[in-house]
């Protein structure tokens, strides 16, 4: 399908636009994906020097698109941009530009992609509904992170929805267009042997893990004050846990997934007082090594004077109690300065009951089945089989690949999935209003419990896999860490 539509890029010069959006459709352009009849629009607050054709030039060679980036096709999308100056937080005349260039294309969708500060989502909504560019063919796209609590995010989910409806409202989670995550609902809904092994029944417990090798730099005004709780947990994992957890839907369509998502953040059991001592950490990078180079502490990469208590780690056990996840625990875990950038899913199942020879006690792993959603999307199952190598009747663990797409197919990315199906009105893999709400609940009593006590953060040397007491988390349970890269497991 080719896609034609209007999309307007708030905050269209900034980092978001320039390193994400704007390559993934580009890339969508060349691989015949989005039609050179679409409009881009990107707004600034100041005006662009020079043509636009130079500066996606100067944009793709730094972000690196997935596909060529030829004369050709470079002149042909530029063509398709505009940069519009543009104020987002009183009318005027460039808004009336703005209404009269989106005129007389009712019959084709008009995305708004809002990627800019929280703070500014009331101001550019009601613009959008004073200047009658929030008609049914429009959508908004909010980019997380909505709110900073619960009120917040009520306020800013109220303030839209006096310019949009929930069915134009897309609020966006970019790990939910991943194809290994689109891979997990279809295994998980088209596969018998998955649904009927997918229970406390088999599965000892879940590890949902985003590392991060970078630290905060770049993003000072913003994660000050903001930590890896509500950046990272409210969102991307809670999300996460919400597809591996979630039954069966009736259909995969928007209102019947968000229905299932919903039920389990209703599930989950609320933390409070000593259980959020117990199961959920918290620290702070120091300085130390990556890559074999000598990096600053958060304090400095802020140039901070004063000690802060923000978070750049957070790991911690939860529960969701319903029939099926009863006693499984779910271990989330998030951190900057960690020695690899990855995100995965790992499914581990249940030791078997019986070793029936005496050989295989000793190197007996339990299978597991992996989803590996950054750097590249992975899926596989781990299981062992007899090691012919080995003399007596040893086993050996052997991975089997479920990837189903070639290294010759263009991978397009989440985003540009994720703004196609906006443009389609397609709120599948996008976050209701209720969802975000029922997260701010669950995690505000932790945030709230951190405020009022006067413990600082764990630290952790830069380059580490987190403090020893994230460690601990999983070793009191007899339990470790895992993940996967270049295909074997990595010490802690």
């Amino acid at each position: 399908m080719v896609d034609v539509f209007d999309l307007v890029i708030f905050g269209g010069g900034g980092d978001l636009s320039r390193r994400k959006l704007l390559p993934a459709l580009f890339a969508g352009f060349v691989a015949g994906r989005v039609s050179a009849d679409s409009r881009i629009y990107l707004t600034s607050r100041s005006g662009l020097e020079g043509s636009v054709h130079d500066w996606l030039k100067e944009v793709f060679d730094e972000s690196q698109p997935a596909c060529d980036v030829s004369k050709d096709h470079l002149k042909t999308f530029s063509s398709m941009v505009s940069m519009v100056e543009l104020g987002l937080t009183k009318g005027g005349d460039d808004w009336e530009s703005l209404k009269a260039s989106l005129a007389g294309d009712d019959d084709r969708p008009l995305v708004h992609f809002l990627a800019i500060p929280p703070g500014l989502f009331t101001s550019t909504c009601e613009l959008l509904g004073q200047y009658g560019l929030n008609s049914k063919r429009a959508r908004v796209v909010l980019e997380k992170p909505l709110g900073h609590d619960l009120a917040s995010a009520q306020a800013i989910n109220d303030d839209v929805g006096r310019a949009f409806g929930e069915d134009q409202t897309f609020r966006i989670d970019h790990y939910l267009g991943k194809e290994a995550v689109q891979n997990l609902l279809a295994l998980r809904f088209s596969n018998i042997l998955f649904e009927e092994l997918w229970s406390g029944r088999t599965i000892d417990h879940i590890q949902i893990t985003i590392a991060e090798d970078q630290g905060v730099q770049g993003r000072a005004g913003f994660y000050e004050g903001t930590g890896a709780m509500r950046d990272m947990v409210q969102n991307h994992l809670l999300q996460l846990l919400c597809l591996v957890a979630m039954e069966p839907p009736a259909r995969l369509d928007a209102d019947s997934i968000r229905d299932e998502k919903l039920k389990v953040l209703k599930s989950l059991k609320p933390l409070s007082g000593a259980e959020i001592d117990r199961n959920v950490v918290r620290a702070q990078y120091q300085s130390g090594a990556m890559h074999g180079s000598a990096v600053g502490s958060y304090a400095d990469d802020l140039e901070l004077e004063q000690p802060s208590s923000t978070e750049t780690f957070v790991a911690l056990k939860a529960h969701i109690e319903n029939w099926r996840w009863a006693g499984v625990p779910f271990y989330l875990r998030t951190g900057k300065r960690l020695p690899d950038r990855f995100a995965e899913i790992v499914i581990q199942f249940k030791p078997v009951p019986h070793a029936p020879h005496p050989n295989w006690g000793s190197n007996l792993s339990p299978n597991r089945f992996i989803i590996r959603l950054q750097p590249e999307d992975h899926l596989a199952l781990r299981m062992m089989v007899k090691n012919h190598s080995a003399k007596s009747e040893a086993l050996k663990e052997v991975e089997m690949n479920l990837d189903v797409t070639g290294d010759d197919v263009i991978r397009l990315g989440p985003y540009l999935r994720l703004i196609l199906d906006a443009a389609r009105g397609d709120q599948s893999l996008f976050v209701h209003r209720d969802e975000v709400e029922h997260a701010w609940r669950w995690v505000d009593r932790i945030i709230e419990h951190w405020e009022s006590s006067d413990e600082p953060p764990e630290s952790y040397q830069a380059g580490t896999w987190g403090p020893y007491e994230a460690h601990d988390l999983m070793t009191r349970d007899r339990r470790e860490w895992f993940h996967e890269t270049s295909g074997r497991k990595v010490a802690k």
